[in-house]
């Protein structure tokens, strides 16, 4: 339509466009002006750190009632298996969640190309807690030691807000924990905080 427009009544289409703009430029204006303060970065920093908490406490209760012969078990070939999923999620502590708040990931695991596919070959139960104990460590102290002033804006590494990186990180990490209790139960293994 805007095509024919364009093409047949060059006036209107150029009214129309400018109309258009007139109405857009003082929204995006008004979204760049809005960033946090430092307070209100410091309050999501530790909404985020709190989600993040009670994430890790469940996906350790998980990982410690799946029986060890279990670890290996796959929805279907081609889908992560459990320990997979663990070595996955440990991955993430040490990469992305440090760099949600516009941390160093951990030096061992800076390129995650070539670590997640080591996190995610882990043999054996123990190792796993071990390595998701020691993931775990780095990430939240990157997270719990981040300056909330400097996370009142966009940032680098993502060029995004500490909203949009803490929802995101977040989301994606429910969702695992979502596909490692579905993997549990079809274990026969209750979440031990279900009820």
């Amino acid at each position: 339509m805007s095509r024919r427009l364009m093409h047949r009544h060059p006036i209107a289409f150029a009214l129309s466009l400018a109309a258009a703009m007139a109405i857009v430029a003082p929204v995006r204006a008004a979204l760049a002006q809005h960033t946090m303060d430092a307070k209100s970065a410091a309050f999501l920093r530790q909404q985020y750190l709190m989600d993040m908490d009670s994430l890790h406490a469940k996906v350790m209760a998980l990982a410690t009632a799946i029986p060890e012969d279990k670890y290996t078990w796959r929805p279907q070939a081609g889908v992560r298996s459990v320990g997979e999923v663990l070595g996955h999620l440990a991955g993430e502590w040490y990469y992305y969640l440090p760099q949600s708040v516009a941390a160093k990931p951990q030096a061992d695991y800076a390129s995650p190309r070539e670590s997640l596919p080591k996190l995610e070959k882990i043999a054996g139960k123990q190792a796993m807690l071990d390595e998701l104990n020691k993931s775990w460590t780095y990430g939240r102290a990157q997270l719990a030691a981040a300056d909330p002033a400097t996370l009142t804006g966009n940032y680098k590494p993502w060029g995004v807000s500490l909203a949009q990186a803490a929802f995101g990180m977040t989301g994606d990490q429910h969702e695992h924990l979502g596909q490692l209790i579905a993997y549990a139960r079809a274990n026969g293994v209750k979440p031990p905080w279900s009820k």
